[in-house]
């Protein structure tokens, strides 16, 4: 989850990812932004993230992602 908070800070270091869970909803994150965090996950964590996978549900909060990337990884 480190690796993940580091990440997203370094896309809006304005953003209290640790409390945040509408950062779809409230367009915290942009479809950039949403590109740019996928592409690093990615890289990071060796996985892959579907197209069907890309819902507010799995990237409204750094748990949601987190929770996707765990996912992935059990695989």
């Amino acid at each position: 989850m480190e690796k993940l908070l580091e990440i997203l800070e370094e896309i809006d270091d304005s953003i209290d990812y640790e409390n945040e869970t509408a950062l779809i909803d409230d367009h915290l994150l942009n479809s950039f932004a949403i590109i740019s965090l996928i592409s690093e996950i990615e890289e990071e964590f060796d996985v892959e993230i579907s197209a069907s996978e890309m819902t507010v549900e799995n990237f409204n909060s750094a748990e949601a992602i987190w929770n996707l990337i765990q996912s992935k990884l059990e695989d």
